[in-house]
């Protein structure tokens, strides 16, 4: 109760204030870039969420967890250092590893594959400066998928820093990041080491990254746009817990059985070589009429030593993006047009291999698969009298992939699924200054992603196929003065053919379609202004609060003879909310308070296990000290503030009730950064 308390008191006592706030730049009046479609926010006919600064300043080194947890709707797991999960409005439902049917994209690079993977744990949140987060379906401007999009923002001003810091159970993080203007050329090169023991056996990680960019802005009207990013990512996987198990000891990773060896006797984990490279170029011809196009590619090598076996994958990747733009102003009227294409192909060769404790022994099975998506795309934007604003989309998305056993027999097939045409239409109407009221209805389709396809069983389901439904939401968006901003939405997703995940007795997963799924659900956000309050001992605050309230439940869904209609969504919980306080002490000390509340969450598909509930705090320090031209930001953070026994990532539908992945206990990070 004493925690609730804090929790509850650390939410009203901002609200109490009413001094007038600074001149930064308020949340209402933020544009949000949308993919080269910019918008106020306000006016902004998406479901649409900005991770700022201040947000991302959270973050431990190694994640971007804390900055995402305190966006309502959004929800970052993490199994384990180095493996996340990423849900928008509950679609971890398919993604035991990885992010699955959440489009990612790199400034103006995508990141997502093909197939709709996403290796979203290479990325340093280092990084990156700035997110945007896309809710529910949005194929007119980014395709296929039913979960949602975030763009992933680098820097786009001059900057030069470094970045030390340590922590509890071996943590060290390094980063060096300049980004200068030189003549026509907006430079960037970022690098990052990090590394940590991590709080379980069988769960150390470690992050080497490299990334460069070149924005070429080679005449007033051409901007060319270059980028290569490398990363080595090398971390192990403890594996599942039943509740016992954890009980006995949190800290041990998944002990061997009369049939199986445990996770530190395979030495499971992940290592993970991947290079990014693209360029873009946006060309305008007069002031309406432009065009942008982006060609990239990617290499992978990727070996996951598991329990049962040892895999390999090399994966290749090509993607193309382009579009025509036409825009037009009249005195009360503003109308755009874009009509472009996006495709991409991913080949994988795939070798699984007995797993002799962390080595490739004697060949199981060698696979080949390529995947082929793509859609093109037709958007309208209508905006009269700046009071009515409308976004009107719709594509055309393809998707197929052709499949080789290559040993120990050889066969081959090929799948194609049916075209989708996908629209999707929003309206806002801004009834007066920072009011605003919207609408939006779409329709989203995801396919299955080649690990769902060729899944740890090693078999390839020919018989599962996309996932699919149409979201309908509505919202309103309210600035009080300078102070505070609220905002709320409710939506209703029916999604059908749904992709769930399955584990059989030797823990491999595999995947089905799993009927129908109705998902309602409420998002709040209110977010105050810096307030400045004259003090000289409590200077200034800042408080930001975010609640998701959902009721997902199976409908028409049986599991052999077991009826689960009617059964709340397996791995979602119905309630969360997320606080953020920021306290400004003698002009200098900063101090990030936030809270993390989660429901119970069900943990299989009848319902039959649950999570506990938990409420997870965590506090910051910085103290910015000037020496001549450089600013030292010192800061320590402490997770877990209350030492709470938690798990901050579930697996979910594990055979054997091997739900559990404890979190860490208390732990700090200690760090200093220097802008020179």
């Amino acid at each position: 109760m004493k925690k609730i308390y804090l929790f509850l008191s650390a939410c009203c006592s901002s609200v109490l204030f009413s001094q007038k706030g600074d001149s930064a730049t308020f949340i209402a009046e933020i544009k949000i870039d949308a993919y080269k479609k910019p918008a106020n926010f306000i006016a902004s006919t998406k479901s649409v969420s900005v991770v700022s600064e201040n947000l991302i300043n959270q973050n431990t080194p190694e994640r971007m967890l804390e900055s995402i947890n305190q966006t309502a709707g959004v929800r970052m797991e993490e199994r384990s250092p180095g493996s996340y999960r990423l849900s928008l409005r509950g679609s971890t439902l398919r993604s035991p590893f990885g992010v699955r049917n959440v489009k990612v994209y790199l400034d103006d690079f995508i990141v997502s594959d093909a197939s709709g993977n996403t290796y979203f744990n290479v990325i340093s949140p280092e990084l990156i400066d700035r997110m945007e987060i896309y809710k529910g379906p949005e194929s007119g401007d980014y395709g296929a998928v039913t979960g949602g999009t975030v763009l992933l923002k680098t820097k786009d001003s001059e900057n030069l820093s470094a970045h030390l810091s340590i922590g509890s159970y071996g943590t060290f993080n390094q980063s060096f990041d300049v980004s200068k203007q030189i003549g026509k050329h907006f430079v960037e090169i970022f690098q990052n080491y990090y590394q940590t023991d991590s709080y379980r056996q069988q769960s150390e990680i470690q992050r080497k990254q490299v990334f460069i960019k070149d924005h070429f802005q080679y005449s007033e009207k051409g901007l060319l746009t270059a980028m290569v990013m490398y990363t080595d990512l090398d971390y192990q996987t403890p594996g599942g817990l039943t509740f016992e198990q954890m009980q006995a000891d949190r800290k041990q990773a998944r002990p061997r059985t009369a049939a199986l060896p445990g996770a530190l006797e395979q030495n499971a984990g992940i290592r993970n070589k991947m290079v990014l490279a693209g360029l873009s170029n946006e060309y305008h011809f007069n002031r309406e009429f432009s065009h942008f196009i982006l060609v990239q590619g990617s290499y992978v090598d990727f070996q996951n030593p598991f329990i049962t076996n040892f895999e390999n994958r090399f994966e290749k990747n090509l993607a193309l993006r382009t579009h025509l733009n036409y825009k037009k102003n009249w005195d009360k009227i503003s109308l755009a047009y874009r009509f472009g294409f996006e495709g991409g192909i991913n080949d994988i060769l795939v070798k699984n291999y007995d797993n002799n404790k962390g080595y490739a022994g004697s060949p199981q099975n060698f696979d080949r698969i390529k995947n082929t998506s793509g859609f093109y795309f037709l958007s309208q934007k209508l905006n009269i009298n700046t009071q009515l604003f409308t976004d009107i989309s719709i594509s055309l998305n393809s998707n197929s992939y052709q499949w080789d056993r290559v040993y120990p027999q050889s066969e081959s097939g090929r799948v194609v699924f049916k075209n989708q045409w996908l629209p999707n239409f929003g309206l806002t109407y801004v009834l007066a200054k920072g009011f605003s009221v919207r609408g939006k209805i779409g329709k989203g389709n995801s396919a299955p992603t080649n690990e769902e396809i060729r899944s740890s069983t090693q078999e390839f389901n020919r018989n599962l196929g996309p996932e699919f439904g149409w979201n309908k939401e509505a919202g309103i968006r309210k600035q009080f003065g300078n102070y505070i901003f609220i905002e709320g939405s409710y939506f209703d997703f029916r999604m059908k053919d749904a992709i769930v995940r399955r584990q059989n007795d030797s823990g491999q997963e595999y995947f089905v379609n799993a009927g129908e799924t109705v998902q309602k659900g409420l998002e709040v956000l209110l977010e105050t202004n810096e307030f400045d309050l004259k003090n000289n001992f409590f200077s200034k605050i800042k408080f930001r609060f975010s609640g998701a309230f959902y009721k997902f439940k199976f409908q028409n869904y049986r599991q052999n003879e077991n009826d689960f209609s009617g059964n709340d969504l397996t791995g979602v919980p119905g309630t969360t909310l997320n606080s953020l306080v920021n306290f400004t002490f003698f002009k200098k000390l900063s101090v990030d308070y936030s809270h993390f509340y989660t429901s119970k969450i069900p943990l299989n598909d009848a319902n039959s296990v649950w999570s506990d509930p938990s409420l997870i705090g965590n506090i910051q320090f910085r103290f910015p000290v000037d020496v001549d031209k450089t600013r030292l930001n010192l800061y320590l953070q402490i997770q877990n503030l209350y030492n709470e026994d938690y798990v901050s990532g579930f697996d979910i539908n594990a055979f054997g009730n091997r739900y559990y992945n404890p979190a860490a206990k208390r732990n700090f990070v200690l760090g200093i950064k220097a802008q020179f």
